[in-house]
């Protein structure tokens, strides 16, 4: 099994801070919050590319995913999105990123148009992201929380470059049990996102481990060779515990869920 942790989890974070601090938590990659506010985002010009990219093949670390916030599923019209959209693949290209991750963010749109929206615009953006050698991937997130919802608009994409990222906390929230949400979604899976909880009412991130989301379960359904990838939210809670003192204790938390059945 193969663990990232998400910058979300330390916003603003210099390039090389992150690396250091995966390589020191043994942690093989690192999923790329590509946001305004931060360092890593669409607006680097090439240069600064391949330097974020060959300070992260320095330190022995991968860069798994950029992380962006198109939203596939929107009202209104296909061209932003679709610019969005060629932005990040060309991104994780430059970067020598294999995903790169997407919304859905439906709203309150009738289920059938939103899901009409995203399959159109994850289709028209496939070629490109086929030519660049990069995999977008919608998270089971809003409007499209339960892995069956992600899963209905991907199959319908019908295309490799088209796949899902499970976060195992969204499906949980919908209700979905976790060899059903792995079911739907394992022929399209990219990786897993784990976090834990106290409640579905209290979101705010904890260590692994000490909230109520079913982990183990989650993890027992997946292959050893997959990614797992920590994503803890500290960007949108200020009072949460910093990630970096958390890191080695929930590298061993996942590997010690995960391991094999004897």
């Amino acid at each position: 099994m193969k663990l990232a942790f998400s910058t979300l989890g330390v916003p603003g974070m210099p390039v090389a801070d992150v690396v250091r601090l995966a390589a020191g938590n043994g942690y093989q990659g690192v999923e790329l919050r590509a946001h305004a506010e931060e360092p890593v985002n669409v607006g680097l010009t090439q240069l600064e590319r391949s330097v974020v990219a060959e300070e992260f093949k320095r330190g022995g670390v991968e860069i798994l995913t950029v992380a962006g916030y198109a939203k596939v599923a929107a009202e209104g019209d296909d061209k932003p999105v679709l610019s969005e959209l060629a932005g990040l693949v060309d991104l994780a290209h430059d970067l020598g990123a294999p995903y790169v991750r997407v919304f859905p963010g439906g709203g309150d749109q009738d289920p059938a148009d939103a899901d009409a929206a995203a399959a159109r615009r994850l289709g028209a953006a496939a070629p490109h992201a086929a030519d660049r050698g990069v995999r977008i991937l919608l998270e089971t997130h809003d409007s499209h929380r339960a892995g069956a919802d992600v899963a209905r608009v991907v199959g319908t994409v019908g295309h490799g470059q088209i796949g899902a990222i499970w976060d195992v906390m969204h499906t949980w929230l919908a209700g979905e049990e976790p060899a059903a949400s792995h079911a739907v979604l394992a022929p399209h899976l990219g990786y897993v996102q784990v976090k834990d909880i106290a409640s579905a009412e209290d979101t705010t991130p904890l260590p692994l481990g000490a909230g109520t989301l079913p982990l183990k379960e989650c993890l027992d359904t997946l292959d050893q060779d997959g990614w797992v990838c920590w994503e803890y939210e500290k960007r949108w809670y200020a009072g949460a515990a910093g990630l970096p003192e958390l890191l080695t204790a929930g590298r061993e938390h996942i590997l010690r869920l995960g391991a094999p059945k004897q």
